[in-house]
């Protein structure tokens, strides 16, 4: 069992977004006695799979949604494919628009550093 603190500290988060995600009803930690969160490995690990949607720039909405879907039970297995399916597309394009970015960026950079050897003759 976890800490509130503890999964912050392993997940590289603040308190404040894990009870921001449980206000949102994604996450639902379990109570102790006391009434203070804790979380198991089931927690973290889907924790971590929401930082990814995260850092792909799902949007919250989209994975509350995916978490109401999810604890709706298995009659909810197509919508949940259809919203990861869409995530994915959006995924690839991002790659896509990363990729010809980075191709920008090596012919300017390039550009640049052949400017640079010209100007002093350095090689």
């Amino acid at each position: 069992m976890y800490t509130i603190s503890d999964i912050a500290k392993l997940l590289g988060i603040t308190a404040h977004t894990l009870r921001y995600y449980e206000k949102e009803g994604i996450i639902a930690p379990i109570r102790n006695p006391s009434g203070e969160r804790v979380y198991d490995d089931s927690n973290l690990a889907w924790l971590r799979f929401v930082m990814r949607l995260k850092q792909t720039q799902m949007p919250i909405s989209q994975i509350r949604e995916y978490a109401h879907l999810y604890l709706e039970g298995e009659h909810t297995t197509q919508a949940r494919l259809n919203l990861l399916e869409d995530h994915r597309n959006s995924v690839q394009s991002q790659i896509r628009n990363l990729t010809a970015t980075e191709k920008v960026l090596k012919d300017k950079i390039a550009a640049y550093k052949n400017s640079i050897t010209k100007e002093t003759g350095v090689r």
